[in-house]
């Protein structure tokens, strides 16, 4: 439910309410506003907002200390009796949830790109160690250990590359593709926490510090499996596309 209520008055609307995990809170310049608008109605009450940034009545909270993604501010947005023009309502009352639909069936897709770029970073930086790191006169890129692990990384990127490729085709056709963006987003972001992982296991405990690139990697890489829905929604999406395709 949106925990933000919107009221009517006339050339306006109020916002009252407050929201956690905005992502990008502090450098956004307008924020999209998921409101109830009618209470009575459910999801079909929920309207959306452009609401620009500074408003009077709207104010950000703390930033909040998060495991990655460092360089993207996590804050709760609030309002207090916010007034915004009745021209910044986003298409019409009620229509709120299905917008709100839409953007996350394509959020999908451009978290699976970010995934797969964290994927990407991190096979990037097992390869260039194995084959700074000597051990037993030769890199250790060399032994057959290391070959397997950057190999099973390689095919898990272009698998999910490929699938990604694939939902973001269907978008920009016009087809539907929430199932496939939520195949992408968790093959993804899963692919993104294996690779991350397997980096740091080819670096040994240099994987573990700071002076390396994988210890972030690893904690950029977790949030994937996180936001614009989690690895679990992600399957129920995708289970519940399937069921409905090959009903009878």
């Amino acid at each position: 439910s949106s925990g933000i209520n919107a009221e009517y008055g006339g050339d306006s609307w109020e916002l009252n309410g407050a929201k956690a995990w905005i992502t990008n809170g502090y450098e956004s310049e307008a924020a999209i506003v998921f409101a109830t608008t009618d209470k009575t109605k459910k999801h079909k009450g929920i309207s959306a907002f452009i609401v620009p940034k500074p408003t009077e009545g709207l104010s950000l909270g703390k930033k909040e200390d998060k495991l990655g993604i460092k360089g993207s501010s996590t804050c709760v947005i609030s309002f207090d009796n916010c007034d915004i023009d009745k021209e910044n309502l986003l298409g019409e009352p009620g229509q709120g949830f299905k917008i709100a639909m839409k953007t996350l069936d394509a959020g999908r897709i451009g978290v699976a790109g970010q995934a797969l770029g964290i994927a990407q970073a991190s096979l990037e930086c097992a390869v260039a160690y194995s084959n700074q790191r000597f051990a037993f006169d030769q890199p250790i890129s060399k032994m057959q250990t290391i070959q397997n692990k950057l190999a099973d990384m390689e095919c898990r990127i272009w698998s999910a590359r490929l699938m990604n490729w694939h939902a973001a085709k269907l978008k920009d056709e016009g087809h539907a593709f929430s199932k496939e963006a939520a195949m992408a987003k968790l093959t993804a972001s899963e692919t993104a926490t294996y690779c991350a992982h397997q980096a740091i296991q080819v670096l040994g405990g240099m994987g573990y510090v700071n002076d390396m690139p994988a210890e972030r990697h690893y904690r950029d890489a977790r949030i994937t499996e996180i936001y614009e829905g989690t690895s679990e929604i992600q399957r129920l999406v995708i289970a519940g596309n399937l069921l409905k395709e090959m009903s009878v």
